[in-house]
């Protein structure tokens, strides 16, 4: 189904794979290729797409992108670091969505104003506004942005645009900040792996099927951390757009940094149906290229899947966990026995087969039209009963809730007893169709971590997600919620064929792109502030660890929760108040003392102990800054919000301590808030309460050392050794300057 090939291949004419090896030379001449390797690293899509953006002259990038785009719970930070940091209109098209908070309201207005906010900036600033419950975010841009050779940057993790022609990134807000004040976004070329598609998906077996597949295949082993991924071979041609798209977005979950896919008629017709038949432009890699490794993927062999929690790597075939349910659900209690909490997974296992209480079908993922009709056929006539099970879908668009409506899907899901909403990510990120106690819920949408779907496991509730394709989750609610596979069903799936009436969008979405209106006030609500003031780098720096954590992931939503804390997300000092709220509780107290820890009488016998290090007898102690930081070893994988960086710096963090980072915008939002990103060897150095000083912190820095010393205060002092990895002489400034905001008023 699934072979990893961890080395370099050429691929010849975009069907024959050659791997780099000893025989290369030889089965190359036969072809009569003639590149070079480098030549045929250019002969990707994803090399020429780069260098149409990139501002330098070398692999180290400086991209500058087509567009932007952010919804609800992050474009208010991202407008105001770009204000502070002298921004004055949009100077690419800026898509400003309405699709996060826009049912979860915490507070009173506050989740209204930020939309009435964001409508004030898109006409002072030049930007498109999509009004609450249109579309979700990455909808509106495949329908409206999207085109072939272009770049898109969102504020958002799952902003991926491939199958379109799109090499789509998403970042932490500096990032967007950084563009809209004419900046670049840097960083060394990725590695590009290749995705050789070949077969077709059986009849049952959707996006989300083949896209957990090749999550579980390569997410653990790092196969494509922070790379891009090409999609090619003639498999291609066998899917639909929509299930390109499908699983174009859930690349996200391997960890890769981008993805992009070969173009074809079908792609054209995409486009066109939307009005945008001159965004289209065939893509594929030239005679010979070559990619630093290939994921080939048969998908005639996959079969309906489930990602069991708490990730979508946690991947079983249907059948397997059907045969093996009692041991696959113990094996899952298991590896989560760490956080402390009973699962009660083995509950679901009786009567014959695994069950649910509660089944969703939403946002960019699963809220698709192929994904919603096929499962609008399966439950056609049927019912899913009057029980605890339930059941609600989630159109990813008004076009599409519209075709919906026109074709019957509606009616059939409705007298089925099954809920139709509006355009909604909720359930993606934890603020919609929470669970019950100890419930399971099967999901259609890109993620499943823990207290995705809101549940609070800090307060004994807790509430597990699994994701699986809206065909399988349709047949199990069929079946009344017992897991059932769309291969183990009887269904006849129809062949409809999508219009777009884009006057939907045209009557109510506000577009001013390259209109600006300098005069048009920005309207606050009393919830959105200013970020604070944000001290530079001092010449030495102690820092007190606050936060221990052992889990060998640690993930943004358990950083800064999702879920009803995103209504404060235009608040940094109120959000600040839940940082690690769920996994830490003592955190934010914590960091708070170290601000306080100058007036402590254990200060002075630090400073003792610190003018006992080689160098530092005559130190200045107002010269010593003072932070918190937190040891993770792999912190950050997940979302790409900024806040899991910002609240700790609003707190005071100085630093952060790491075996490694799981994703490159996490490091990015740390660097962008002057936050350090160490990079450690050896854990035992670390204790929750340890005190460690850095002296010449920022000549070290400014040197671009590549170890720097630092010193664990405790009975004795230990000499420890830290790194903070590649660094852009840009990205050293910020850190210097003590954040993006800074950076940009000394510069």
């Amino acid at each position: 189904m699934i072979e990893l090939i961890n080395s370099g291949v050429y691929l010849i004419n975009g069907k024959e794979i050659i791997v780099d090896d000893a025989d290369a030379p030889s089965k190359l001449a036969q072809k009569g290729v003639t590149v070079t390797k480098e030549q045929a690293r250019k002969g990707t899509i994803s090399s020429g797409i780069l260098a149409s953006h990139n501002q330098s002259k070398d692999d180290n990038l400086m991209l500058k992108f087509d567009s932007l785009t952010s919804h609800d719970i992050t474009y208010v930070g991202i407008i105001q670091t770009a204000r502070a940091s002298g921004m004055d209109k949009f100077p690419i098209p800026y898509v400003l969505t309405n699709c996060h908070n826009s049912l979860c309201a915490v507070g009173g207005t506050i989740n209204q104003d930020d939309h009435v906010f964001a409508l004030s900036a898109a006409k002072k600033y030049g930007g498109i506004y999509v009004p609450p419950h249109f579309a979700v975010i990455h909808s509106f841009n495949r329908e409206m942005m999207a085109g072939c050779g272009k770049m898109i940057l969102g504020s958002d993790s799952h902003t991926r645009y491939g199958a379109l022609g799109t090499m789509a990134v998403g970042e932490g807000g500096g990032e967007l900040a950084k563009q809209l004040v004419g900046k670049t976004y840097d960083m060394s070329a990725p590695g590009i792996i290749g995705v050789f598609l070949e077969g077709e998906l059986g009849k049952g077996v959707g996006p989300q099927d083949a896209a957990l597949v090749i999550i579980g295949a390569v997410f653990k082993n790092g196969f494509v951390k922070n790379k891009a991924m090409e999609f090619i071979g003639p498999g291609v041609a066998a899917l639909p757009v929509d299930f390109r798209n499908g699983i174009d977005v859930m690349t996200t979950e391997t960890a890769c940094w981008s993805s992009i896919w070969v173009t074809d008629d079908k792609v054209k017709t995409y486009l066109k149906e939307r009005g945008r038949e001159s965004d289209y432009k065939e893509l594929k890699p030239s005679g010979a290229a070559y990619y630093d490794g290939l994921i080939k993927v048969d998908l005639s062999k996959i079969e309906p899947c489930i990602a069991l929690p708490f990730h979508p790597s946690n991947v079983y075939t249907i059948r397997d966990l059907q045969k093996n349910a009692k041991d696959i659900l113990a094996k899952t209690e298991e590896e989560n026995k760490g956080t402390g909490l009973n699962l009660n997974l083995g509950l679901k296992f009786h009567d014959g087969g695994v069950w649910a209480e509660q089944a969703v079908i939403a946002g960019c993922s699963g809220g698709i039209f192929s994904n919603i009709m096929a499962a609008s056929d399966i439950l056609k006539g049927s019912s899913i009963g009057s029980g605890n099970f339930t059941m609600s879908v989630y159109p990813e668009s008004q076009p599409t809730f519209l075709e919906l409506v026109k074709n019957g899907a509606v009616e059939t899901f409705m007298k089925a007893g099954v809920l139709v909403r509006e355009a909604f990510c909720g359930p993606c990120f934890g603020a919609g169709d929470t669970p019950a106690n100890n419930e399971l819920s099967i999901r259609h949408v890109t993620r499943n971590f823990m207290n995705r779907e809101g549940s609070k496991p800090n307060d004994g509730q807790i509430a597990s997600v699994a994701l699986m394709d809206a065909r399988s989750i349709a047949a199990t609610a069929l079946n009344g919620g017992k897991i059932t596979s769309a291969l183990d069903i009887n269904v006849k799936y129809g062949k409809y064929k999508f219009f777009f009436d884009k006057n939907l969008y045209e009557k109510r979405v506000y577009n001013g792109t390259g209109k600006p209106k300098a005069a048009e006030e920005l309207i606050f609500g009393p919830n959105i502030k200013d970020w604070p003031k944000m001290p530079p780098l001092a010449d030495n720096l102690l820092l007190k660890v606050v936060s221990f954590i052992t889990d060998p992931v640690t993930t943004t939503d358990e950083l800064i929760p999702s879920g009803e804390t995103s209504s404060y997300r235009s608040n940094p000092l109120k959000l600040a108040e839940f940082t690690l709220s769920r996994k830490d509780p003592e955190y934010v107290k914590r960091a708070k003392a170290v601000q306080e820890c100058r007036k402590d009488s254990e200060f002075s016998g630090l400073i003792e102990k610190i003018k006992l290090i080689g160098g530092c007898s005559e130190i200045d102690i107002d010269k010593i800054g003072i932070g918190s930081a937190i040891f993770a070893r792999k912190p950050g994988d997940g979302s790409a919000r900024e806040q899991a960086a910002s609240c700790q710096r609003v707190l005071g963090a100085g630093a952060n301590f790491a075996l490694e980072y799981a994703t490159k915008r996490y490091r990015s939002n740390l660097i962008n808030w002057g936050i350090l990103p160490f990079l450690v060897t050896d854990e035992n150095s670390f204790k929750l309460n340890n005190f460690i000083f850095f002296p010449g912190i920022k000549s070290a820095i400014t040197e671009k050392n590549e170890t720097i010393t630092g010193y664990v205060l405790g009975d004795t002092v230990t000499e420890i050794k830290a790194a903070l990895g590649e660094l852009t002489d840009a990205e050293r400034r910020i850190l210097i300057d003590g954040c993006l905001i800074n950076y940009y008023s000394h510069n």
